[in-house]
């Protein structure tokens, strides 16, 4: 079995830590919306490769303007050297923004439930969505309200072999998901790079991920 991929989200500009934990990681998430305007400072000191992210608040995020503002924010990723934009599938103008988006980089299209995970066939019709729209990598993030909600978003993956996928439930129930995600086919799983820096309910840190996936592995 090959190495389980981490991605690690960054939530501030601790550079030390964000570089501490590149052993661990395969990629970063760059939270603009978390991080602030001096996100771009981090981005050319970063040594792996790195996902651009600007969360709309509906979906979880901080960003504290307009959508256009938001937009072109996320898009100057493309001239700093990110490898993946990631857009909401809900993105007003999302095959403009894909056009432009595929030019210089990979695009993952996410979908956020923040309340519940939908049903299987939901999630699936959601998946196809991302597909038609030109999606290199889908996103499906539930929420989780019972142990059962793992399972179904485990199974979106095995549901899609020929495609790049993450799906997982948040939340302290979705726990097993997350751990389980790329255990199952998923591209890779989201960690805190430290306690207390996650980016979203129920996520783990980097080092806390590594140490399950070695035992798996023994």
């Amino acid at each position: 079995m090959s190495r389980p991929k981490i991605c690690a989200s960054i939530v501030n500009d601790d550079l030390e830590a964000i570089k501490g934990v590149a052993p661990l990681v395969d990629l970063y998430e760059v939270r603009i919306d978390l991080i602030g305007f001096e996100w771009r400072e981090l981005t050319g000191q970063l040594p792996k490769p790195w996902i651009a992210c600007n969360r709309k608040p509906e979906e979880g995020g901080m960003w504290p303007g307009g959508e256009r503002e938001r937009i072109a924010e996320l898009l100057a990723a493309l001239e700093l050297g990110a490898e993946i934009i990631d857009v909401e599938l809900s993105t007003q103008g999302l095959a403009d923004i894909l056009a432009r988006v595929k030019k210089r980089a990979k695009c993952l299209i996410s979908y956020h439930d923040m309340k519940e995970t939908p049903s299987i066939d939901v999630m699936k019709e959601i998946m196809q969505r991302q597909l038609a729209a030109g999606a290199d990598i889908c996103k499906v993030v539930t929420t989780a309200q019972k142990f059962e909600d793992n399972v179904s978003t485990l199974q979106l993956i095995r549901e899609f072999p020929e495609n790049r996928v993450v799906s997982f439930a948040m939340g302290p129930l979705g726990l097993i998901s997350r751990v389980l995600c790329p255990l199952v086919g998923g591209e890779f799983i989201y960690a805190a790079i430290a306690a207390g820096q996650e980016a979203a309910s129920g996520q783990i840190t980097a080092n806390e991920l590594r140490k399950i996936y070695s035992m798996v592995r023994e």
